[in-house]
């Protein structure tokens, strides 16, 4: 009897201290540490690209602060997220068999087994022809249902590609191909680079004209997609005497030799939204590499710093 008591006593104590506990845990510590994400390609002098190059090599900063590497790869085998968005205005209307034809070519070319992509097309209204899938058939079928009209709503369509990039996982990438003018009233050069930065969207821009160097040609719109590309971290190309081929080609071949770095950040400047992020290689002589990176992210942005 004595010991069923002491049992009984014993296993109360354990239930109430259990119970205490419960309605007084003891303070538990959440640290929010955010990887950032930096995608870098590194040239030479003469536009060459410059592999071999380690950890060791590059420095990065965020807003002048230095920050420690803490992932590199040399070749990024993230899944590639890539929207083709193909500009089907009447400016550029009569490209639009050779643009199909070569982004079928682009797309069998580049797609790995965990690499998706959508197909966009813009003109008056921005249409997603595909939703993100790695079935060459699915894209070839809304390749051809590719379709002329007449003005260009070329910001929406970045904001809008953006913005499904940011949806998903692993490298983000927004191939645009058209002459660079904007005519629809929306979306702005502002919103578009915001949009992409937010979403950590690469934009590479392949600039269709009809003669690149044309007199009294108006050349806003190639500029901002120059721009866009250079504050994504993208790169730009011109149509030219290779058709979209070659400029496709080109994409295939930087989007290969990038490299990944990613760093936690730490003594962040407070009171800033938007960070500016720094790649540098000391040890090169002044104007011996060129690099290209995204010129930096939005604090709240949801895929920003992962």
């Amino acid at each position: 009897m004595r010991r069923s008591f002491r049992f009984v006593l014993a296993l109360t104590i354990a239930l109430s201290s259990l119970a205490a506990a419960a309605q007084d845990p003891e303070p538990t510590i959440r640290v929010n540490v955010r990887l950032v994400s930096v995608f870098v390609n590194v040239t030479d002098q003469n536009g060459a690209i410059v592999g071999g190059l380690g950890k060791e090599d590059f420095r990065i900063a965020e807003d002048g602060r230095p920050q420690s590497i803490a992932i590199f790869e040399r070749q990024s085998e993230l899944p590639l997220n890539i929207v083709l968005a193909i500009d089907t205005s009447g400016s550029v209307h009569k490209d639009m068999s050779e643009e199909t034809a070569a982004a079928r070519r682009f797309v069998h070319s580049i797609l790995r087994p965990q690499d998706q992509l959508s197909v966009f097309e813009f003109a008056t209204n921005v249409r997603e022809l595909s939703g993100f899938t790695n079935k060459q058939s699915q894209i070839d079928h809304a390749l051809g249902q590719l379709r002329f009209d007449y003005a260009t709503a070329l910001y929406e369509a970045i904001t809008t590609a953006s913005e499904r990039l940011g949806r998903r996982e692993g490298r983000k990438v927004l191939v645009v191909v058209s002459d660079g003018g904007n005519t629809v009233k929306g979306s702005n050069y502002d919103d578009a680079l915001e949009a992409a930065l937010r979403n950590e969207a690469m934009i590479y821009s392949l600039i269709d004209v009809p003669i690149a160097a044309s007199a009294g040609r108006n050349l806003g719109g190639e500029h901002a997609l120059i721009t866009l590309s250079e504050q994504t971290g993208g790169k730009h190309f011109y149509v030219g005497a290779g058709g979209l081929d070659q400029a496709f080609a080109q994409v295939s071949e930087d989007l290969r030799t990038q490299y990944l770095l990613g760093y936690y950040p730490h003594n962040q400047e407070p009171g800033r939204n938007f960070h500016r992020i720094q790649v540098s290689i000391p040890r090169a002589a002044a104007g011996q590499f060129n690099l290209r990176q995204k010129t930096g992210y939005f604090e709240d942005a949801a895929g920003a710093a992962r």
